[in-house]
């Protein structure tokens, strides 16, 4: 009779899957933006809330491509990403704007800070079953880090001018409705996923990013806010384009059996 022992070490084992470390170490850097800016509304700080929705985003926004630029993506990192975008573009600007001003309405307001935070577990939902059979090039609805940007934009906009909260009580609620209803739409937004950061560029181009950075720093809440002022209607701009042309305003296939994905991966 062979031995179990010798049968044992020849059967080959499978290689364990790891967790690779620096692409979730964005993440959880983007989870922290989310966290502090929480912490910081709970002791009336809220521009520093703002800023840390803010470091999030641009943490969130690294993750993704250093993934892809290292070919370290895998579901745990897809996964653990919508998690941190929960907390930190979903819980975190629902809060601070209730702490902010919200609370002044009652059940308004928590009601606004509400239906924020639930439009962006929705998208967020949606944009991890859609993955195959949306196109690449815009995003279904606004996407959450954007949502934030308007709501603790605002915020740290109005803190920076020193306005008194209780007068932009409602219009940070209409902020909130707006933000997370669009959310949920089905407008499409450019999503700069096409965008290559390996390829070459003209000279011209990165002199225009110099420009870019100098202006914001010029006042950045109020640049950052009215960049995504813009951006948040962008999307209804495009959608309003196609319906006078004629042409397809949804990004994704509406069968329920397969997917007519022609055109949308060019």
């Amino acid at each position: 009779m062979p031995d179990r022992q010798e049968s044992a070490e020849e059967t080959p084992q499978k290689p364990r899957k790891g967790i690779y470390v620096l692409p979730n170490l964005f993440t959880l850097a983007a989870l922290f933006g989310g966290f502090y800016a929480i912490v910081m509304a709970m002791n009336n700080q809220f521009d520093l809330a703002a800023i840390g929705v803010f470091c999030a985003m641009v943490l969130d926004s690294l993750d993704g491509r250093v993934a892809r630029m290292t070919n370290t993506q895998s579901a745990f990192g897809e996964q653990m990403d919508s998690l941190a975008d929960m907390v930190s573009f979903g819980a975190a600007p629902a809060l601070i704007a209730y702490e902010w001003s919200l609370r002044g309405l009652g059940r308004w307001g928590w009601m606004a800070a509400f239906i924020y935070c639930a439009c962006a577990a929705l998208r967020l939902a949606r944009f991890n079953v859609n993955t195959a059979v949306v196109d690449k090039r815009y995003f279904q609805g606004l996407p959450s880090p954007a949502a934030a940007a308007l709501v603790a934009g605002f915020i740290w906009l109005m803190t920076e001018t020193k306005v008194d909260t209780a007068s932009v009580a409602w219009p940070m609620f209409a902020m909130c409705l707006f933000a997370g209803l669009t959310m949920v739409t089905n407008v499409p937004f450019y999503s700069f996923k096409d965008v290559q950061m390996r390829k070459s560029v003209p000279f011209a181009a990165i002199v225009l990013l110099a420009l870019i950075i100098a202006i914001i720093n010029i006042h950045p809440p109020t640049v950052l806010f009215s960049l995504f002022v813009l951006y948040g209607l962008s999307g209804y701009v495009v959608y309003a384009w196609r319906r006078t042309k004629g042409l397809q305003t949804s990004v994704i296939s509406t069968s329920t059996d397969e997917p007519d994905e022609r055109g949308l991966h060019k």
